[in-house]
C-alpha cells in the first residue's frame, strides 16, 4: 500500500517539478531534461530502456547507478520495474507487458556520483 501511495503521489506531482519534455531523441523515444541531463525512454515489447546523456548529448555513464526504478501506471494497474545499468549509458528493465497508449512512467535513479535523476513520461 505504501508503494501505491508513493506512486500516485509521484505521478500526480506537476511535470515541471523534475523534468521537461524536449522532443524525440536519437533512439526515437521522448526525451526529458532532468537536473541538467537528458533521459530518453524507449519501450519495445516488454523491454523498457532509458538512455542517459549529458545536456550536450554526450553519453552519461550508467555504471554504478543505484536505486534505479520506474513506476508504471498502465491500464489501471501500477507496477514497479527495477532498472539495471547497461553500458555505456542505459538503464534497462523488464515490463510485464508492452506499454499501452497513455501509460505513465516515472523514473528515478541515483547516479554513481550521488546526484539524482528523475523523469516523467506519457507513452503515446
Amino acid at each position: 500500500m505504501k508503494h501505491l501511495i508513493l506512486a500516485l503521489a509521484i505521478v500526480a506531482a506537476p511535470l515541471a517539478a523534475t523534468g521537461h519534455e524536449l522532443a524525440k531523441g536519437p533512439n526515437g523515444g521522448p526525451v526529458v531534461d532532468s537536473s541538467g541531463h537528458h533521459v530518453e525512454m524507449v519501450a519495445t515489447g516488454a523491454e523498457l530502456v532509458l538512455f542517459l546523456t549529458e545536456s550536450d548529448d554526450k553519453p552519461l555513464a550508467s555504471a554504478g547507478t543505484k536505486n534505479a526504478r520506474a513506476i508504471v501506471q498502465d491500464g489501471g494497474k501500477t507496477a514497479t520495474v527495477q532498472l539495471q545499468p547497461a553500458e555505456p549509458n542505459k538503464l534497462v528493465g523488464a515490463l510485464a507487458q508492452p506499454l499501452g497508449s497513455g501509460a505513465r512512467v516515472v523514473v528515478s535513479a541515483t547516479m554513481a556520483d550521488g546526484h539524482s535523476v528523475q523523469a516523467r513520461f506519457v507513452n503515446n
